[in-house]
């Protein structure tokens, strides 16, 4: 026993860490092919041709009719709330159960954050929260797709049109997804999404906004050119939140492999899906198996039959250089903030904050690296008494 854990000062699972990002390696010829016409020109500041052409491939890969490339996600949300957000109001309706940063982006506004429930079934928000948080401050609906899951779009469409509220969709989790057979970023006034290298597609960094309003894609335009349209006329607030030349060429260069990566994520989701089944406190949170996915990440959920606490689970797992984590946590409504908020009734992201996981995932995780991590969990599972004891001597 005592040799086995490495939380107990034992050599760890994995020489290297096993990571909860997705972390794609563009081809590298690929990545050189597309920067190369800008680099002759002798030009990687202005020519945005090549920016250009990854926004019209974007459109088509989500069917809308315009996308905005910007230097990231955190920066797109940011500008597309600004533009969207109805002027002399205050509040923005999002879940708490979400991205760290998400209420810092509404303080960074000047704007209060109204955090709503989330349901059960899908992680993501609730269109009966959101309509109970709305009053007459509120100035968006901001509605970030959970992992794995996607939200109720069709529940927070109909509350945006009764109350005439705009609706913007954190689509970062769900880029590659579809809804009722219609891709994700066609739906509400705007979507957003990232291509860290931690997402589906791997830019470096880097984000994009796809719309379908000719209006406000103008003004995204210049919103991340200083609010400077055609680099004349200034037609509203803006930052430099341009995307640069080497992460749209490791974009196209990560779009070139859309097909391969879901293949390999999905190759990696039914190997955990398989071998899970031995593992009975912890339930694997499946994919749609109708609609489009990306089988990107490993989402499990410990269930009662689970011996250890999530936040045990964790020390004893990232000591095996398993570098899982926390699925949102802590909430927003649990963090200490300063500046105002306000925290609607949460029965829902109580019950649910501390039960669920990321297993690792992505690139440089295989099929063997999955059967020693899942032999792991039954290991401490199914040694669990012995195994607390021993924590409890080395007070972990």
């Amino acid at each position: 026993m005592k040799e086995k854990l490495a939380i107990l000062g034992n050599p760890p699972a994995f020489e290297k860490p096993r990571s909860t990002s997705n972390l794609i390696k563009p081809n590298i010829d690929s990545f050189l092919n597309y920067i190369k016409p800008s680099y002759s020109k002798g030009n990687l500041v202005e020519d945005n041709s090549l920016i250009q052409e990854l926004e019209n491939r974007l459109a088509l890969v989500h069917g809308s009719k315009y996308c905005i490339a910007v230097c990231n996600g955190l920066w797109g949300l940011v500008l597309a709330i600004n533009e969207l957000k109805l002027n002399n109001k205050t509040e923005i309706i999002m879940p708490s159960l979400t991205y760290r940063r998400m209420a810092d982006i509404a303080a960074w506004l000047k704007m209060t954050p109204h955090y709503c429930d989330v349901e059960i079934k899908t992680l993501g928000i609730s269109a009966k929260s959101v309509e109970n948080s709305i009053n007459e401050k509120t100035a968006l609906i901001l509605a970030p797709h959970p992992i794995v899951n996607l939200c109720d779009v069709d529940g927070l469409l109909n509350i945006s049109k009764k109350y005439k509220l705009p609706i913007l969709f954190d689509s970062v989790e769900a880029s590659y997804a579809c809804y009722n057979g219609k891709s994700i970023g066609t739906f509400g006034d705007a979507e957003v999404f990232s291509v860290h290298a931690s997402k589906f597609l791997n830019g470096f960094e880097g984000g994009y906004i796809t719309t379908n309003n000719f209006d406000l894609a103008r003004k995204l335009k210049a919103a991340r050119n200083f609010g400077i349209e055609n680099n004349q006329d200034l037609i509203t607030l803006g930052i430099n939140g341009k995307m640069i030349l080497p992460h749209a060429a490791m974009t196209m260069s990560s779009l070139d492999l859309l097909e391969t990566q879901i293949k390999k994520n999905k190759l990696r989701f039914y190997k955990y899906k398989e071998l899970l089944e031995k593992v009975e406190g912890i339930d694997l949170i499946e994919y749609d198996s109708v609609e489009r996915r990306s089988f990107k990440n490993i989402l499990v959920k410990l269930n009662s039959q689970w011996p250890y606490s999530r936040e045990v689970t964790l020390k004893i797992l990232q000591k095996e250089n398993m570098v899982v984590r926390p699925y949102y946590f802590p909430p927003l409504h649990k963090k200490e903030a300063v500046y105002p908020t306000i925290i609607g009734n949460l029965p829902n992201t109580e019950l649910l904050m501390n039960d669920y996981m990321l297993l690792p995932c992505g690139e440089f995780v295989d099929s063997d690296d999955i059967e020693i991590i899942v032999d792991f969990l039954v290991y401490i599972e199914s040694n669990s008494k012995e195994i607390k004891i021993e924590l409890a001597k080395n007070n972990n």
